[in-house]
């Protein structure tokens, strides 16, 4: 099983190009299957949920294949209606194929999905959304078993702007009969690529960024190719990671607007962050400082993602600062193991409280999550000697090369098997 190995103390610097977003290629490749075409995502990551992804298609019926940095996907010959149980089981985005499959099939059967352990997510809302559409639904030992004889256009309302279900009900609505509005729907900057995506393919969609998103059906969508947008949360991991280590880095392509709650926190800490119109740059002067707290929300808010990171980032900063995850229950699992490294992180319920220090020392730790695992690497960059984190097979599937990137900027960092 390999590990990664860091070694604390290095200042980062220097310039890379940001990869493609995770988010946005997960329900895209979902959106394949509406198509009997091939489409091309362009600049598409190498990571185990895209394998994942890829696989679910293959199983349906269609073919998967890399041609450089680009992933093609034909979906011409789909015929399959059902995701196999290890498939779901290994993440959570799986579920997003349940209207794609169901609007192209007339039927879906699947699993409960899988991923990272934050604590319980259910799924209601996307059954919610598949349901008010036409879909008929019926759970049995432990299989979802989704039909429709026709999908027909509807008003959906969402209890809580989800982004999974909003993804989900865009989807299943493309191909539905009428009219389908979405209201309070989620506004991340993915569901806006879903869209442009969507549109590419000959669908009719607008208002994805707001809080209402109108889809008009179509029968016939086709192929399309896409140049997928670069990843906010990893580009978020970079800088964070820069700060931290009194750093200075430039993101190409890296999104400002998209960022601007991170990028708000990051200046309250000291850091000097600026767009140069190619992408984002940061100057870290030296230890940072506490900031007011950050408390995480839907999109424009402060991203649940980067909670994990931006903890470890103010790891020594001087002060307190104080953090409240809103949207899951159990997103503070990274925290015994930065505190093995010596953070003096104390948790209550849904609130943690980091107070900083100049202690930090090495240690073996392990990823229990994704974005987790990539604030233990922002952690072991400021400890002294050297920090091992195992399980690494978490941080693989949204980084595509997060160990390559930090090396290139000057980080003492390498994968040991």
């Amino acid at each position: 099983m390999s590990v990664i190995l860091v070694e604390g103390g290095k200042k980062l610097s220097g310039a890379l190009t940001v990869q493609g977003a995770k988010n946005s290629v997960l329900p895209m490749l979902a959106a394949t299957v509406l198509c009997p075409g091939v489409c091309c995502m362009k600049g598409c990551p190498e990571l185990s949920d895209v394998e994942t992804a890829g696989q679910i298609i293959r199983r349906l019926g269609g073919e998967v294949h890399r041609e450089g940095p680009d992933l093609v996907v034909d979906t011409r010959n789909i015929s399959a209606c059902e995701i196999p149980r290890e498939l779901m089981c290994r993440m959570r985005s799986s579920v997003m194929f349940l209207g794609a499959i169901l609007a192209r099939c007339g039927e879906a059967v699947c699993s409960q999905p899988g991923g990272c352990d934050l604590g319980p997510r259910p799924i209601d809302l996307h059954l919610h959304a598949l349901r008010a559409l036409g879909a008929q639904i019926k759970e049995e030992n432990g299989r979802l078993h989704c039909r429709c004889g026709k999908l027909r256009g509807a008003e959906i309302f969402l209890q809580i702007p989800s982004v999974g279900a909003t993804e989900n009900a865009m989807l299943a609505a493309c191909q539905a009969e009428g009219t389908t509005v979405i209201s309070n729907a989620a506004r991340e900057p993915e569901i806006v690529e879903l869209q442009d995506f969507l549109r590419a393919m000959g669908a009719s969609v607008r208002g994805a960024g707001s809080a209402t998103v109108v889809i008009e059906g179509r029968k016939k969508l086709h192929g399309c190719t896409h140049l997928v947008r670069p990843d906010r949360i990893v580009a978020a991991t970079y800088l964070c990671a820069a700060a931290a280590t009194g750093g200075c880095v430039c993101l190409r392509r890296a999104e400002y607007r998209h960022m601007a709650s991170v990028l708000c926190v990051l200046q309250g800490s000291g850091c000097d962050v600026r767009s140069d119109g190619c992408g984002i740059c940061l100057k870290s002067s030296g230890r940072l400082r506490a900031v007011p707290p950050v408390r995480t929300s839907p999109y424009p808010g402060f991203p649940t993602d980067a909670q994990a990171i931006m903890m470890a980032a103010l790891l020594r900063s001087k002060g307190s600062t104080v953090f409240v995850e809103t949207l899951f229950s159990d997103r503070y699992r990274h925290v015994p193991q930065l505190q093995k490294m010596g953070a003096q992180i104390r948790t209550r319920g849904q609130t943690a409280i980091v107070t900083g220090t100049e202690n930090l020392h090495g240690t073996a730790v392990q990823a229990t999550d994704l974005r987790g695992g990539a604030a233990l690497i922002v952690g072991g960059l400021q400890a002294e000697g050297i920090t091992r984190v195992e399980q690494i097979h978490h941080i693989e599937r949204g980084y595509a090369d997060i160990v390559g990137d930090l090396a290139g900027l000057g980080a003492c960092i390498y994968t040991e098997k």
